[in-house]
């Protein structure tokens, strides 16, 4: 990205693995916590130099989960948003996604378990602030996925679209959680970077 003449940020937010288990078990059963306040925090820090211009936030996986979140919550910000195999809607999520591990481990458990984890988790779902979302966003996704299955990706897309936020949607017929041949590779970055320059450089 910075041949393409963007200043990349990496927060090590927390649930990486920078500063030992005990920050990386932080995101557990709190995947909307204090992680999310790492990106606001880290982004708010670097536009106060005179060199940071527009700012986006990109993501794939988890970080296309943070992508959608973000958007009903980030008050201005970002100016672009772009996801990639995002989860939009945990609830639905969890009866279509072929790994049960992680929403046991990381969620509470199931939407219909009753416990402050699991409630907390599915009723702030990305879905339930996309009325707040305003800013533009490009949704991509494989349709091969298993993991986060392409029908989150699609409603994501949808949903803006219905609210008249600028939006596209690039799926990938034979891809699975990942953009993985060369072919696809290349449009995925091609669109990729022409989102980008879109939002942030004109």
């Amino acid at each position: 990205m910075a041949q393409q003449g963007y200043i990349v940020i990496l927060p090590n937010r927390r649930g990486t693995t920078a500063f030992g288990q005990d920050w990386t078990d932080q995101i557990s059963g709190d995947y909307i916590g204090l992680n999310m306040q790492d990106y606001l925090s880290a982004v708010k820090e670097i536009k106060k130099e005179s060199y940071a211009g527009k700012v986006g936030a990109v993501g794939a996986s988890y970080g296309g989960y943070s992508v959608f979140y973000l958007a009903g919550i980030h008050n201005g910000v970002f100016d672009a948003f772009i996801a990639h195999a995002g989860i939009f809607n945990q609830t639905h999520m969890y009866m279509t996604t072929e790994e049960l591990f992680f929403p046991h481990w990381d969620n509470g458990g199931a939407p219909w378990d009753n416990n402050p984890v699991a409630n907390r988790h599915y009723n702030n779902s990305p879905h339930t602030l996309v009325k707040n979302w305003k800013t533009p966003i490009l949704i991509t996704h494989g349709e091969m996925d298993y993991r986060v299955p392409v029908d989150q990706g699609m409603a994501a897309f949808n949903a803006a679209q219905a609210l008249g936020v600028p939006s596209e949607l690039l799926l990938f017929p034979e891809e699975n959680h990942w953009i993985l041949k060369p072919q696809n590779s290349i449009q995925w970055n091609r669109v990729y970077f022409r989102w980008l320059d879109k939002w942030l450089k004109e």
